[in-house]
């Protein structure tokens, strides 16, 4: 029993990466609980038991002296059995933990095991199981059971099944990420990811900076033909992805981010960290993007609030007045101003010229049938929707967990 003992244990190490101190110490423990059971102890007497680390033998004491009349042969197979099979349950558990704690941060790999409850079960190459919840879901992503993902390591929580492991392909940092695998310079040090700004699914700004003259950043991050920056859009499912060149100068910085769009004029407030941006009519809604989506990401890229203007827009209020079914920046806004009908688009500028305040709905950018279950539920305004929080939207018919989650974040950006 000896010999077999260790040997058992040994293979557990090596196979399992279980320390074989602590399978022994556990054995140790199951041992003197079975040994007490058959031995008349008193309350003052000492008792304990070892196992020798090189042959295995197993040795009792009773107040240091060695006891003999005890068949460990007898008890220890049973015993140290279940001892090992629950230890292994327990450190394997353990192993898990600690590997992926020390990749939270980090992309693994993985097939598409289940779906349970909106959420994916991610099976993580045999080792662990990672869960992709709803929120951290790419709204435009779809997966298959058995199909092959990659996913960024969120967090990683410790639960009485096993450690939980949080992941996600909505977190800014799986571009990130995604960047370093793919670009040999950003991996080295030589190029550097400056700020990202994300929606996911939709599209990402990334701006970086070369530490070596001689490397271009921009050129880096795109590669030959466009391969690099291509395998991480494809990588993504087709979100677009614009490279952005990091620049000291805080108007050249604010220019590039709002690429494509064509920037005349910037004046810049440091002491508000704001800017107020000129830009010719024609790139007014280039400038700001579908559902403001570009001055958004640009926004965020640079950490200054963008306030973007036209030039008659401008004129117009030099004058006191506004031109003809010019877009205010009030109707910036309205999200859905910029890529409705021309009917809807027209109705939408005249009640802005009107002085008339958007709605909730038109606000946040929902259906009006959203909007209407909102105010039924006693929802009428920004601050009640921050209140309400995600668990109060969701009890509302027609929004989901997702649904109430863009809500949310489209408050507390107009808060």
């Amino acid at each position: 029993m000896s010999q077999e003992l260790l040997a058992i244990i040994e293979q557990i190490e090596r196979e399992k990466g279980i320390k074989k101190e602590i399978m022994l110490e556990a054995v140790e423990s199951a041992l003197l609980s079975a040994a007490k059971r058959v031995i008349d102890l008193k309350p003052d007497e000492e008792f304990k038991v070892e196992i020798d680390r090189a042959t295995g033998e197993i040795r009792a004491y009773r107040n240091n002296e060695l006891v003999t009349n005890i068949d460990f042969g007898r008890i220890a197979a049973s015993t140290a059995r279940q001892v090992i099979i629950q230890k292994m349950r327990e450190a394997e558990k353990d192993v898990v933990f600690n590997e992926f704690q020390n990749r939270v941060g980090e992309i693994v790999s993985g097939t598409v095991y289940r779906f349970e409850k909106g959420n994916i079960i991610v099976d993580l190459l045999g080792k662990a199981e990672g869960v992709l919840i709803k929120r951290e879901q790419s709204p435009n992503e779809e997966f298959k059971q058995g199909q092959r993902i990659r996913a960024y390591v969120v967090e990683v929580k410790k639960d009485a099944k096993g450690p939980q492991i949080i992941l996600s392909r909505a977190h800014p940092n799986l571009v990130k990420e995604l960047f370093e695998l793919e670009v040999p310079e950003i991996y080295e040090g030589i190029v550097e990811i400056r700020a990202i700004s994300r929606q996911a699914g939709e599209r990402t700004k990334i701006s970086v900076c070369s530490k070596n003259d001689k490397v271009d950043s921009v050129g880096a991050c795109v590669g030959m033909r466009g391969n690099r920056v291509r395998n991480i859009v494809n990588e993504l499912q087709g979100e677009k992805i614009d490279i952005v060149r990091f620049n000291d100068d805080v108007r050249e910085y604010i220019k590039a981010a709002l690429s494509p769009a064509k920037i005349s004029e910037i004046k810049l407030d440091k002491e508000k960290n704001k800017a107020a941006v000129v830009v010719d009519d024609d790139q007014l809604s280039l400038s700001i993007g579908k559902h403001g989506q570009n001055v958004r990401l640009a926004s965020r890229l640079v950490g200054w609030e963008l306030d973007i203007r036209t030039k008659s827009m401008i004129a117009a209020e030099a004058l006191g007045g506004k031109p003809k079914e010019q877009i205010t920046p009030e109707a910036q806004a309205v999200p859905e101003i910029q890529e409705k009908p021309k009917k809807a688009k027209k109705a939408a500028v005249k009640a802005v010229a009107k002085k008339k305040e958007p709605s909730l709905g038109e606000l946040l950018g929902i259906s009006e049938k959203i909007a209407e279950s909102l105010k039924v539920a006693g929802i009428k305004s920004i601050e009640d929707i921050l209140k309400a929080k995600i668990e109060g939207l969701v009890k509302i018919k027609g929004i989901g967990e997702a649904k109430a989650g863009k809500i949310i974040a489209e408050a507390k950006k107009l808060n």
